[in-house]
């Protein structure tokens, strides 16, 4: 059931009594003026559909809280304490000076009951509406672009760890599976919260202890009965294969078939990093540098550092990627069409600048530098690319493209007179010849290429507009935000887009914001 305000304070109105004490031009003065126009009661009626039940704490009040909470990077008993003791945190959130605030679970309550609900970036979506209501964005069509890596807040588990606990979650989720592990798993006593008790240290003991608890996870799988499963049970099953399988292949001496298996060398890709968050995974930001999380996909508005979009993804997988998230980022803007945008080489594969072009943007995409067979030698540059037939090489031998194959529809064309051609050293190493490879997209790739490297309008705006998201980046992991607090994409959702709303806030009060005849402005420009 949701609050309602009675009017009544515990104490003296911090507001109406201390107004000279908190700072003029913050957010909390801000919030302490404006809260219910910002946060309107009605805007969380969904969030509260009973009409039966104790009235909880009012949302507006909620809003506020996690509001501050996000920009602060406070935990949940941080800002109950802060509430408490804090005359500018009682006086943002409409408290009386001897309120003692709320129990921190409540606020976890609020974040759940807005991350199920039918909008929760709603926080961001009303700061949103202030910032389309004052117009600071008419006109300004540029957009940039960026990621960056966030830590997880779990611990990354070893795959003894990560079947153990995945068994052991099937034992609770699944009716009647407690009874089957007892009767098939008897690699380890899953009722124990321990490791099993080996010599670590020995590789055999380790290695047969992989493949006992493999054989655990498959017994288990094949021996429960076949039934419809809710959400839970259904997810808990699903993590069980995939992590009984992700790591593993037949032992050494084994044809796949004798049911003996070993931790297979590598590391697998989009490998499950945590069975107590299963979306968290091994990001790869550069080729030296890894770390464990999600990637947080931003747009920004560069002369103003306005967050128009944002997302967390998992940090692995081509739908996850910088590329793919774009047209969702830009999706979501207010003005999804005629924009400029900016972005480093992540950002400029051929499909995603394709969809971009054709909803008429202006790209400012830095492209990926070729590689090249020999160093310093011949690009695919340095070939005279016909799409619609042939392809005719440095030395002027000219080859026919083959037809559209495979998944990505890629042509070739293979160069057979490789072998005595004199240009050979400068070409390639292999010794049937070069083999060029012509995906989709090639003109338009080879176009953004050629205006990156000698248009000096493109360069000048990219190095003009590029930049300032890097500083938007470090405003959003400030403060000991680098690491996320919660499990899960939708959380973690959540709370990037009520930080960025905080964010946003604090720039539109710096620049003026006011609220005059119930509309919000800001100061126009001598």
């Amino acid at each position: 059931m949701q609050g309602e305000w009675t009017g009544e304070l515990v104490g003296p109105d911090v507001w109406a009594t201390c107004r000279e004490l908190i700072p003029a031009g913050s957010v909390f003065a801000f919030l302490a003026e404006h809260r219910e126009a910002l946060f309107p009661a009605e805007m969380f009626a969904d969030m509260y559909p009973s009409r039966n039940g104790r009235p909880s704490m009012p949302p507006a009040i909620l809003a506020a809280a996690v509001t501050l909470q996000a920009l602060n990077g406070h935990s949940d008993f941080d800002t109950v304490q802060e509430l408490r003791c804090d005359l500018r945190w009682k006086a943002a959130c409409g408290l009386g000076l001897y309120d003692t605030g709320f129990d921190p679970s409540l606020l976890a309550y609020f974040r759940r009951r807005l991350s199920r609900s039918a909008d929760p970036q709603r926080i961001f979506t009303a700061v949103r509406a202030v910032v389309a209501e004052t117009g600071i964005l008419k006109g300004k069509v540029r957009r940039a672009l960026d990621s960056t890596v966030l830590d997880d807040a779990v611990a990354t588990q070893d795959t003894v760890t990560q079947i153990i606990a995945a068994i052991r979650r099937v034992a609770r989720e699944v009716p009647g599976a407690a009874d089957v592990v007892a009767a098939v798993c008897t690699a380890h006593d899953y009722a124990d919260p321990g490791k099993p008790a080996i010599a670590w240290n020995d590789p055999q003991a380790r290695a047969e202890l992989v493949d006992a608890l493999v054989t655990d996870a498959i017994r288990l799988l094949v021996a429960l009965p076949e039934r419809e499963h809710g959400p839970k049970p259904a997810d808990a099953l699903g993590l069980l294969a995939l992590v009984a399988g992700q790591d593993v292949e037949p032992a050494e001496d084994s044809d796949g078939r004798d049911g003996r298996w070993r931790i297979t060398r590598g590391t697998a890709e989009n490998r499950v990093i945590s069975t107590v968050d299963p979306e968290s995974r091994h990001v790869h930001k550069t080729r030296t540098h890894k770390q464990d999380g999600y990637k947080a996909h931003l747009a920004i508005e560069p002369e103003t550092g306005i967050y128009t979009a944002l997302a967390i993804r998992p940090g692995s997988g081509p739908e996850h990627h910088e590329a793919a998230v774009a047209l969702d980022l830009i999706n979501e803007d207010d003005q999804a069409t005629g924009l400029d945008l900016y972005g480093d080489t992540a950002y400029s594969s051929g499909s995603a600048s394709a969809a971009l072009l054709e909803r008429g943007h202006r790209l400012f995409l830095k492209p990926a530098p070729l590689t090249t067979a020999v160093p310093g030698g011949f690009s695919l540059d340095d070939f005279a690319i016909d799409t619609t037939g042939q392809v005719t090489c440095p030395a002027g031998h000219t080859i026919p493209l083959t037809p559209p194959s495979g998944i990505h529809h890629q042509r070739k064309a293979v160069f057979d007179q490789c072998p005595t051609c004199p240009l050979r050293e400068q070409c390639t190493k292999a010794k049937a010849g070069r083999v060029l490879t012509i995906r989709p997209h090639h003109d338009q790739q080879t176009a953004a290429r050629r205006q990156a490297t000698t248009d000096p309008d493109w360069q000048a705006a990219y190095r003009r507009w590029r930049p300032p998201v890097e500083r938007a980046v470090a405003w959003l992991v400030a403060g000991n935000n680098r690491r996320l607090r919660y499990r899960g994409t939708i959380p973690n959702n959540t709370w990037i887009h009520t930080r960025a709303a905080a964010l946003n806030l604090r720039t539109l009060i710096n620049l003026g914001l006011t609220r005059t005849d119930g509309a919000w402005q800001l100061p126009t420009p001598a």
